[in-house]
């Protein structure tokens, strides 16, 4: 037994919690003892999840948080069931945004990347990469997250590295990567291509330019529109539908393309919408994807008008060297001047731009490596039509992923970066003769050329991210033990948000490459928004630090707020006032327990029996824990932690602290010292196990109190999950008990409602509709006389009401209270009527529910048969209430 279980077990609690030394206390001691490293069972049946690797940029965030508790609590639960359980750990190089940091750093020193070069430049960006992966991990650590960091890895790491080569070189002998000119995002600021998802669209103020294009023969013009007038030095020609009769005599003339007078074409295509607008498009192939298809499509120059910087080049003619911005006022300038400019109008539009330095994005004509992507996406498409692809939790999200594949475009892959995976080609310095390798010395001999020069773009970083499943796991070496027993993972967890960029392209490379769907499940959850419900941003103020979170409140009130207050697929608004409501639920259970070792003093783990002479309250809080295991055991396993959460919060709240530890006193400060024994095992028995429950969501304060309490083993993380034991199942005491806490609630309803204290003693008379109802009372007469506190109690068949008493119906008995000279007969006539008409609308519901076939016709019997045993009830409490109301009144 550890240092630590020797000095906390068998000992009280503190007062109250302290979050803080806990978290620093248990986490250490889970790290010293390798609890969380995959393999300790080798027997077990294998469970694994790949951590979504967060980008080594900054800190986490409150949705980072939400993302890794949720995992979090599916491998802790996992484990606990006797899981060999593998939580892989790691982080992304990101490409684009960690270059940009690193940049902006050397920028603040007076410097930039090319002033140190290539290697000097690297060498500061693992710096920083090295700085950033460690603060990471010590978030996680406050976390409190069971990850394997014996298995930690980083996308630039040389086993990873190993892979992207891998499958660069097996896409290229493929025919499915090739490099061509094509439109992309260009990012002027960084001089780099953009993926679609480091592009952000805003919406923005801006003009819509009607422009006149004269013909060359005089005998007209074409009116086109146009939100870019500066691109339009870059036309190649004019497009219109085939079948528009307005310009049936154009097609094939000439234009005159103003200010610079080059000549264009008009050219009939079906692309443009003969009834939007003027029924003409100008077509500027190299500034625009869809006027660059138009142009293959009818073998039409491509003109750049911009270099890399957004900076107007030499076809730009008089505008050559002003920036794009300067180049539109000029140019509007310029066609006013001409004539040609015919309108201006206020245009409204999304506007994309760079994620990361928020500059408006170019469409650009560049020369880049693609991914032939129609190839990939079919099988993978085709698999999960017939059921055999990845199962989307909720399944809606299904078709956002299907319509993305079917839909996917090429995929530009390289990125004019120093930092990334540099794309595995070489080229001759002599012939320009290009070869694809996974080292130089492989080049060398595929080309029989030693002048060799490696392309010097890096890949996006969504590419060595698309392998993070099986990468991590050891593959191209198929023979890795981790990737023979943990690959496929289990369950993805990852946001809405990225399905389209990084869950769809991991599912097409794992298929590609392994012959299998990377994970089992994808959780999708939603974003973590503001109390307003707005998007967390820098710009607005409105975003949280999960560390703040957790100096505030500790670790496990952040997890258990995150974890359980959401549902599948939906956003969650963050709210201080639940953070701290969660931080009082921690502090209930904290004293529950405290109470509990108080009463445990000097019991050990072997003494525990919950067989035998028990209470009824015993039986019950055995049979209720005993159906919270089985629910949230289920409700884990379908991914549904917001019902999961309102289940053990309501268990351990209402079921174990505030009613089972209030009956527990009689039986612990009693004098029998066989039922004091036997309360004794059930307590140690279900905060045992409520521990063990409550573990994956709250591991500190568990871990905490479960090493207080008699108990086997070295650390509750590897304590055994409780299961549904049926031996535990006990309808009768859940009756029983029900029949008991309706009881002492209505009494201290009505003690409420005429302002009599609970410290004063009452007269309680409880009339039974049945003999079982009078055995339960006369079985349980010491609770109620107890929690009633009663100076005379009676129970029986016969009972009549006496005069001027209170009265309350509630299922199977009628309570009689006698408060003579407390009580106005008037008012209690009033409350009695109030009473009636709820139990009247009740009766109307179900009446209303029952009589509807298609509620008949479609529900299950046992709710039907539910239904009408309320139908019943409420029937019978009415009568009773309507017949006492007679009485007063008579």
């Amino acid at each position: 037994m550890s240092d630590i279980q020797n000095n906390e077990n068998q000992t009280s609690l503190p007062t109250t919690y302290d979050p803080k030394s806990a978290e620093q206390k248990w986490y250490k001691y889970w790290m010293e003892n390798d609890f969380f490293k995959a393999g300790r069972v080798p027997e077990a049946k294998p469970y694994s999840i790949v951590i979504p690797p967060p980008n080594v940029t900054g800190v986490l965030h409150i949705g980072h948080a939400l993302d890794f508790t949720l995992q979090d609590i599916l491998v802790r639960a996992k484990r606990m069931q006797g899981y060999d359980a593998l939580w892989l750990p790691g982080s992304d190089h990101a490409g684009i945004a960690t270059q940009a940091k690193v940049e902006q750093k050397l920028r603040e020193q007076g410097i930039s990347r090319h002033d140190l070069g290539r290697e000097k430049f690297l060498e500061q960006t693992w710096e920083w990469k090295e700085t950033y992966a460690a603060n990471i991990k010590a978030q996680w650590a406050k976390i409190g997250l069971s990850l394997d960091y014996s298995r930690e890895r980083f996308t630039l790491d040389e086993g990873l590295s190993d892979a992207v080569k891998e499958v660069f070189v097996k896409l290229y002998d493929k025919g499915l990567i090739y490099r061509g000119k094509r439109i992309i995002n260009w990012d002027p600021a960084a001089r780099t291509a953009l993926s679609d998802i480091e592009v952000e669209y805003k919406e923005t103020q801006g003009h819509l330019y009607h422009l006149q294009y004269p013909l060359k023969d005089g005998s007209g013009s074409i009116t086109v529109a146009t939100t870019r007038p500066e691109t339009m030095l870059g036309d190649s020609a004019v497009a219109v539908h085939p079948e528009d009769e307005r310009y049936a005599d154009m097609i094939g003339k000439t234009l005159v393309l103003p200010v610079i007078g080059r000549e264009i074409p008009v050219i009939a295509d079906e692309y443009v919408e003969k009834d939007f607008g003027s029924g003409a498009v100008k077509i500027t192939p190299a500034h625009d994807p869809n006027d660059f298809e138009v142009g293959l499509r009818h073998d039409l120059p491509q003109i750049t008008v911009m270099d890399e910087g957004g900076i107007m080049n030499s076809e730009a003619g008089p505008y050559e060297g002003l920036d794009r911005a300067d180049c539109r006022k000029k140019i509007v300038a310029d066609l006013k001047e001409q004539g040609v400019l015919i309108k201006i109008e206020d245009h409204l539009h999304q506007v994309g731009h760079s994620e990361r330095t928020d500059a408006v994005v170019e469409p650009y004509l560049s020369t880049q490596w693609f991914v032939k992507m129609q190839p990939l996406a079919e099988p993978v498409v085709a698999a999960q039509k017939e059921g055999t692809g990845v199962n989307f939790v909720p399944d809606r999200f299904e078709r956002t992923y299907l319509h993305w594949m079917e839909n996917v475009r090429d995929w530009c892959i390289s990125r004019q970066l120093w930092w990334g995976h540099r794309i595995p080609a070489w080229y001759s310095q002599e012939t320009g003769e290009m070869v694809v390798a996974k080292s130089e010395e492989e080049a060398r001999e595929k080309l029989g050329r030693d002048d060799l020069v490696q392309d010097n773009d890096v890949l996006d970083t969504w590419f060595s991210s698309a392998l993070w499943p099986f990468s991590t796991m050891g593959w191209p070496d198929e023979n890795s033990e981790d990737f023979k027993r943990y690959y496929p993972v289990d369950v993805l967890v990852t946001g809405y948000d990225i399905i389209p960029f990084w869950v769809s392209r991991m599912i097409f490379q794992g298929y590609e490459f392994t012959g299998k769907m990377p994970f089992k499940d994808t959780l999708i959850h939603g974003l973590v928004r503001d109390s307003e419900g707005r998007k967390m941003s820098k710009s607005l103020g409105n975003g949280v630090d999960p560390l703040e979170v957790i100096e505030k409140y500790g670790a496990d009130a952040m997890r258990f707020m995150l974890s359980t207050g959401i549902t599948p697929g939906q956003d969650l608004r963050f709210r201080w006032e639940r953070v701290e409501q969660i931080r009082n639920f921690a502090n209930k259970i904290w004293n529950a327990s405290r109470f509990a070792l108080m009463n445990l003093e000097g019991f050990a783990y072997d003494q525990i029996d919950i067989t035998g002479d028990l209470t009824t309250a015993d039986r019950w809080i055995l049979h209720r824990m005993n159906e919270t295991s089985r629910d949230i055991t289920r409700l884990i396993d379908s991914y549904e932690f917001g019902e999961t959460g309102r289940l053990l919060y309501n268990f351990i709240w209402d079921d174990l602290c505030d009613w089972y530890i209030e009956f527990a006193k009689l039986s612990l400060y009693g004098e029998d010292a066989s039922a004091k024994a036997k309360t004794q095992s059930v307590l140690a028995y279900v905060l045992d196990r409520t521990m063990r429950m409550i573990h994956p969501f709250m591991p500190f304060i568990s871990e905490e109190i479960w090493q207080h309490l008699p108990h086997e083993g070295e650390t509750v993380t590897l304590a055994a999950w409780p299961t549904y034991d049926e031996a535990l199942e006990n309808a009768e005491s859940a009756r029983e008990m029900e029949l008991l806490m309706e009881i002492i609630r209505s009494v201290r309803n009505i003690r409420a409602e005429v302002n009599v204290p609970m410290s004063k003693k009452i007269e309680l008379n409880v009339k039974a509709t049945s003999p079982e109802m009078l055995s339960i009372l006369s079985a349980n007469e010491g609770y109620i006389r107890r929690f009633c506190n009663t100076s005379e109690y009676a129970s029986g068949l016969d009972l009549q009401a006496p005069d001027k008493a209170v009265t309350s119906v509630i299922t199977g008995a009628e309570l009689y209270l006698p408060l003579a000279g407390l009580i106005d007969i008037a008012q209690e006539i009033a409350r009695l009527e109030k009473e009636v008409k709820t139990l009247n609308s009740e009766v109307e519901r179900v009446d209303k529910k029952l009589s509807n076939p298609g509620f008949t016709s479609k529900a299950p019997a046992h709710v039907i048969e539910e239904e009408r045993a309320k139908q019943a009830d409420y029937s019978e409490k009415r009568d009773k209430v309507l017949a006492r109301i007679a009485e007063l009144k008579g």
